[in-house]
């Protein structure tokens, strides 16, 4: 099993789990234990992995942290363990922060055993920063996170790497979070600058508060037309039609006709929206660690849009029903072969399905 599967596994083992676990110490054993055997540190060994470990802050004496994991007789790693039912926040941080002042360690980890967050001091040397540079939660992990954090396993860790990447990362975060509050209320100062660029008369404070929604309107627009292009080249090529014959929730019932253009509008009034063609970008990320990306085909209905594995219908992989105020997503990964819809709310609740969607390309692959 590689990285990315140990980390998949994590993901469906707290998924599982979480919903019984009721105390910090229970936390531990069910899923920030299995964690750092993910990263191949062998936690029965005291050499690499030391639990209750002391940390003395000043004057107090036989502080504890949860977790040191060792190299050459030196913690490298620390990590502060909650209950998975609390959030993670500044109260829990002051711990951690008095255990990492007085040891060696360059990196600490603040976990519930579902959201982890890590740190190290990049503002001032020894003294643990006061946001992480990386946050992450294993129940909705991307490829990209799971990158970073074959950086902390085992044969991989190197603390100066580390922590350089740590520096771009943390300050990557930080951008990303501020686009996305000026997408949702664009600030004074981000309004002016727009408006300086093509407004001829004096910016007033008027000025600025037309500017407001135009500039909150313009940038979705460009963000929305963008991901369009992009998906566009992605779909553009040559598909077949078939004639629409409804199908019922046997897989064994015809699928119908297949489309990809983002917008396209038959005679039987079927249209492939953009939140549709989201939905098959998103399963179709998951699955790419699975099988190739170009056995993963979509086929839109009046009903609903269905994702097949090789283009067969007997192989479909999930079907979104976005039609609708309620939109579901149908999974197949039981034995009968019968679609079960799950109500979501949004595109981006499909990778909560990721484990039920390999499982279902897995179980057609052994076939």
């Amino acid at each position: 099993m590689d990285f990315a599967e140990k980390m998949r596994a994590l993901g469906t083992r707290v998924r599982k789990s979480q919903g019984s676990i009721q105390t910090e110490e229970a936390t531990k054993q069910a899923l920030v234990i299995p964690f750092i055997a993910a990263l191949d540190y062998d936690v029965y060994d005291p050499g690499e992995v030391i639990p209750e470990f002391t940390a003395d802050v000043g004057t107090k004496r036989g502080e504890k942290v949860d977790y040191a994991i060792m190299r050459d007789g030196k913690p490298i790693i620390l990590m502060e363990c909650k209950w998975c039912g609390v959030d993670l926040d500044s109260k829990h941080t002051s711990q951690l922060y008095r255990y990492f002042s007085v040891t060696e360690s360059p990196i600490a980890i603040l976990t519930n055993g579902v959201k982890y967050q890590l740190y190290t001091d990049q503002e001032k040397r020894n003294q643990m920063d006061s946001k992480p540079f990386l946050e992450f939660d294993l129940l909705n992990i991307h490829d990209s996170l799971i990158i970073e954090l074959k950086k902390l396993g085992k044969y991989y860790f190197n603390p100066e790497q580390l922590i350089s990447g740590a520096v771009e990362l943390k300050y990557t975060r930080e951008i990303k979070v501020i686009l996305a509050n000026q997408l949702v209320k664009p600030s004074d100062d981000f309004v002016k600058f727009f408006a300086s660029q093509i407004y001829e008369g004096r910016i007033t404070q008027k000025v600025v508060g037309q500017f407001q929604g135009i500039t909150q309107r313009a940038l979705k627009q460009f963000i929305h037309e963008e991901i369009e292009k992009r998906l566009e080249s992605v779909f553009d090529k040559d598909t077949t039609q078939s004639d629409e014959s409804e199908s019922t929730t046997d897989v064994s019932s015809p699928d119908i006709s297949a489309h990809s253009s983002l917008k396209q509008k038959d005679s039987d009034n079927i249209e492939t929206t953009a939140d549709e063609v989201y939905g098959f970008i998103a399963v179709r990320d998951i699955l790419k660690s699975t099988v190739e990306e170009k056995r993963i085909f979509y086929r839109d209905t009046v009903r609903y849009f269905g994702i097949l594995l090789d283009d067969n219908q007997r192989q479909p992989i999930c079907r979104l029903y976005f039609n609708t105020s309620q939109k579901y997503i149908a999974l197949f990964d039981n034995d009968e072969k019968k679609e079960e819809k799950i109500p979501i709310t949004e595109v981006k609740e499909i990778q909560q399905f990721a484990d039920r969607l390999r499982n279902t390309v897995l179980k057609y692959e052994e076939k």
